[in-house]
């Protein structure tokens, strides 16, 4: 029994954390029985995913504001009209958070500070650079409609750039996630041969001590490669700048 509870929470840690295909074939196996066993295993990936996704979509949707405001202001519109203009053409998956931008936009109003409180925690930073854009555009004169255009293809490199090295880490994250199992493995392998590890492991001090330090080991190698993943995908942010 004690074995099986290992086994199972490896599989369930390993799911929370595991690629994106994993929650696909979750979400097609329970899409028939959603009160299945499976179904709490799905809420849990789709909601250690939720956060990602909303910044991939606010990161895509400052790309489209910019792309829409350039368009405008290159057409002739006043920076107000044009935004206004952008923003309704804009489809963000929280319809009360740009509606306050466009307002202030129309009525003249702090356009800047509307867009920095419009900016969400993660995914934001097309936003906020968007409004260092208008504040110097609009307030210091300068030419509002180059500084939109080079931010919006700035945001667009930034993006490639970043699902590039999303791609190039799924390797080492999927060797990682694999050596944490290993330990599990380990334990099979010995139980098949007739030896009896967790016997060792939970019956006396040297067993308990060897499972800390094994237990150990393996959180840090986890939490040290999810730690330098995070930082390589940061690099865009310091590539993404408007210059």
């Amino acid at each position: 029994m004690v074995l099986i509870a290992v086994l199972a929470a490896a599989t369930a840690g390993w799911v929370a954390v595991g690629p994106d295909a994993v929650t696909a074939r979750l979400i097609l196996l329970t899409r028939t029985s959603r009160t299945g066993p499976l179904r709490g295993l799905w809420t849990a990936a789709l909601r250690r995913r939720r956060p990602a996704a909303d910044a991939a979509a606010w990161r895509q949707i400052s790309i489209e504001l910019c792309q829409s405001l350039a368009a405008e202001l290159a057409a002739g519109r006043t920076p107000g009209d044009a935004l206004a203009r952008a923003v309704a053409s804009a489809d963000p998956h929280d319809p009360a958070v740009l509606p306050p931008v466009a307002a202030a936009a129309r009525d003249g109003g702090d356009v800047a500070a509307a867009l920095r409180r419009a900016a969400p925690a993660r995914g934001g930073e097309g936003l906020l650079r968007l409004a260092a854009c208008w504040r110097v555009g609009v307030t210091a004169g300068a030419g509002l409609t180059a500084l939109v255009e080079r931010l919006s293809a700035s945001l667009r490199e930034a993006e490639a750039h970043r699902q590039e090295v999303a791609a190039q880490l799924a390797g080492p994250r999927a060797t990682a996630r694999m050596l944490a199992v290993l330990p599990v493995l380990g334990l099979l392998m010995g139980a098949g041969l007739g030896m009896s590890p967790l016997a060792f492991l939970l019956g006396g001090p040297a067993g308990l001590a060897c499972l800390a330090v094994g237990l150990g080991l393996d959180a840090a190698g986890v939490w040290w490669t999810g730690r330098l993943v995070a930082r390589a995908e940061q690099t865009p942010e310091s590539r993404g700048r408007v210059s």
